[in-house]
């Protein structure tokens, strides 16, 4: 059976994210001054071959890992679709 996943890759929050603020700024350029914060990630799908949702989104879980976020800097979020 084929799942379907969303994971959502995002900055630590107690981390500069400089994509973030070069965003920010380019806003704040364009006259559009009442964003007071920016936060970029990534939002990634993947479409997954397994038994059963759990068997899923344990091969997400490992598949973010392993090579999708890294930990250091990164929180992620699986999120089960239909």
């Amino acid at each position: 059976m084929t799942f379907n996943v969303q994971i959502k890759v995002m900055p630590l929050k107690n981390l500069l994210d400089p994509q973030g603020k070069a965003v920010l700024g380019g806003l704040k350029n364009l006259g559009i001054t009442s964003i007071e914060d920016v936060r970029v990630g990534k939002h990634i799908t993947l479409q997954i071959e397994a038994a059963t949702e759990n068997q899923a989104k344990a091969i997400a879980e490992e598949a973010s890992k392993k090579l999708l976020a890294n930990p250091i800097m990164e929180f992620y979020e699986i999120e089960m679709i239909n």
